[in-house]
């Protein structure tokens, strides 16, 4: 883990940007385009980088995804790039029906998810994008954890063949990885702590607080195994079910509903392969509010010391 964490903050939506510029240095067939949100989604990098290779769709989503899936039959790799809620909400239908059904090579770019969008409130807090995303067939899911992450997961993006799925946040977060070591694979978790008596996935900003709650745990007596599924789908099955029939206890940790998302996924998971009892930490079936984004992440319960004392209970009782 890189020693920055303790200090340097970066919201993965400014990795999302800074990537897309690294690698359309690189390819000259990569397409990035935004909703009138160049400025948010930080699309507005590579706008500037390469001003040709970069369209703005103005307020139309869904017309932003059928001209992403009509250039992918052109030999381009379109990124297209919006807020969750619009991305994955507004333009559901479009993405299912011209990108996901055809099993077209664009790659979405899904900013300000989960409750962290903060002051913009429940409308834009998208708390269902990776519930949605999961259910396309062909659609691969990913969640980073931060800016190492995200950074490595918009090139995993672009390498893959197929639609693909990317959730970054608006929330600046700590560095957890190292830049020079980490290494990223889709569809394969990363075991960042060991332990006997639980294990906890996590996904996306909340790797950072379970691995802090791992800390306090700890201190109890508690060992907990920390595993990061920073891909949603496919699921890492083979990691779920080889830690989890070690520790015989599961945990989920996401910034989305417990219905649809990282939570379902392990336990859908589980349930024919290894059965066990299985906590989801995540949004209870609830919209999200306006606010501060961390303390809306405290009220909902999904704040280091909230994990710590609900994975503490949950190893008691179990």
């Amino acid at each position: 883990m890189s020693e920055l964490k303790q200090t340097e903050k970066i919201a993965t939506r400014e990795s999302y940007g800074n990537a897309l510029v690294e690698l359309g240095k690189e390819h000259e067939d990569l397409i990035v385009m935004d909703a009138d949100l160049a400025g948010a989604t930080k699309t507005d990098k590579f706008k500037k980088a390469f001003p040709d290779r970069h369209l703005n769709c103005g307020i139309a989503e869904a017309n932003m995804a059928g001209i992403a899936a009509g250039l992918s039959t052109c030999g381009k790799v379109p990124f297209i790039s919006s807020f969750a809620m619009f991305a994955a909400g507004r333009a559901y239908e479009q993405v299912r029906n011209s990108i996901g059904y055809p099993h077209l090579n664009v790659k979405i770019g899904a900013t300000h998810a989960g409750i962290s969008v903060g002051e913009d409130g429940a409308t834009h807090q998208c708390l269902e994008d990776l519930a949605l995303m999961r259910e396309i067939p062909g659609m691969v899911v990913m969640n980073p954890c931060d800016d190492v992450e995200a950074r490595a997961a918009v090139r995993a993006a672009y390498e893959h063949v197929g639609p693909v799925y990317l959730r970054f946040g608006r929330l600046a977060i700590p560095i957890i990885n190292d830049r020079e070591t980490y290494k990223f694979e889709i569809g394969k978790g990363v075991v960042l702590k060991e332990g006997c008596d639980v294990t906890i996935f996590a996904t996306g900003l909340e790797v950072n607080e379970v691995l802090q709650a791992a800390g306090m745990l700890e201190k109890d007596g508690i060992k907990p195994e920390v595993i990061n599924i920073h891909t949603i789908k496919p699921l890492d099955e083979e990691l779920v079910v080889s830690s989890v029939s070690k520790t015989k206890k599961a945990v989920t940790v996401e910034e989305h509903s417990v219905i649809g998302g990282l939570g379902s996924a392990v336990c859908e998971c589980l349930s024919e392969k290894a059965p066990a009892k299985v906590l989801r930490i995540g949004v209870q079936d609830v919209f999200g509010e306006s606010g501060p984004a961390e303390e809306l992440i405290k009220k909902y319960g999904l704040d280091a010391e909230s994990i710590y004392k609900k994975v503490k209970t949950f190893v008691k009782e179990h």
